[in-house]
This record gives structure tokens, C-alpha cells and sequence, in this order.
């Protein structure tokens, strides 16, 4: 599984015009999900993602983690994490996982991060074709692949 961690100042996600979920100061994590990916990768990416120390303490370093600030999360899957481009311009999508695999996984992830932050993890839709936005504070950026663990 692959994230894409940013620190927003808010974010949401909108379906058919509709906005489906928002967050004010928190996490905006793209979820990817590829072929072999288990729930331990779900796991621990959950735990990752709440932990990761990208907040501003007092003193001005990111030493605080989304949890510590009382910020939210928003998680959206994103099959194009997946894409491979080694050959050619088009990227080949050949590595994620089809939805038998990607859905329960993607489900699960949400569900491990809102019980770790003790409050429910604003999501899109699965599939959906989802208009997302964001204000990426500092910026500040991470990508955490399962597979590199090690």
C-alpha cells in the first residue's frame, strides 16, 4: 500500500458537485492499494499516518503528531498511486488491486485510523470520479510505501 500524507489547513471531497466530506487542520491521506498489500499493511500504515510527527510544537518544529493537535483525517483511495512508469508516457496500472482486494483494505484503513484518533475518518467513495481539494500547509508532503518497510 502506498500513502500520500499531506498537513492541510482544511481539505474536502466532492462527488457530482456534492461535497461528500471535509476536515479543517489535519491530514489529507491519499490511499493507494496494490496487488499482494494485506491488512497488515493497512495496519501499519494506520498507525504511520497517526503518528507522524509533522505538527509545529511550541517551539516551531514538527514535533507533534495529527493526533497530538486534535487534527483530523481525511483518507481517499487512489489507484494512480500504483501507476508504474517505467516504460513509455502512459502509465501502466497494472499493479493495483482490483476491488475485491483494493475496497476491504481501503475500508479497513479508515477504520484502524479512526479507532487510533478516537473520532470518525472522513472519507470519499471508492471508484467514484471525486473532485478533492486542499491547502497543503508549509508544504509539507510525505509518501509512505508498506512494501519499503524494511
Amino acid at each position: 500500500m502506498r500513502l500520500v500524507i499531506q498537513r492541510v489547513s482544511r481539505a474536502s471531497v466532492a462527488i457530482a458537485g456534492e461535497v461528500k466530506s471535509s476536515i479543517g487542520v489535519g491530514l489529507m491521506i491519499l490511499v493507494g492499494v496494490q496487488h499482494g498489500d494485506t491488512i497488515e499493511d493497512a495496519r501499519w500504515l494506520a498507525a504511520k499516518a497517526v503518528a507522524m510527527r509533522v505538527f509545529d510544537d511550541a517551539n516551531g518544529v514538527m514535533n507533534l503528531s495529527v493526533a497530538d493537535v486534535g487534527g483530523e483525517i481525511l483518507a481517499v483511495s487512489q489507484f494512480t498511486l500504483t501507476a508504474s512508469t517505467k516504460k513509455g508516457n502512459r502509465p501502466s496500472y497494472i499493479r493495483a488491486a482490483g476491488h475485491d482486494v483494493a475496497v476491504p483494505l481501503y475500508e479497513a484503513f479508515c477504520d484502524m485510523v479512526a479507532e487510533m484518533m478516537g473520532k470518525p475518518t472522513a472519507r470519499g467513495v471508492f471508484g467514484a470520479d471525486m473532485k478533492v481539494e486542499l491547502v497543503n500547509d508549509g508544504p509539507v508532503t510525505i509518501i509512505i510505501d508498506s512494501h519499503l518497510k524494511e
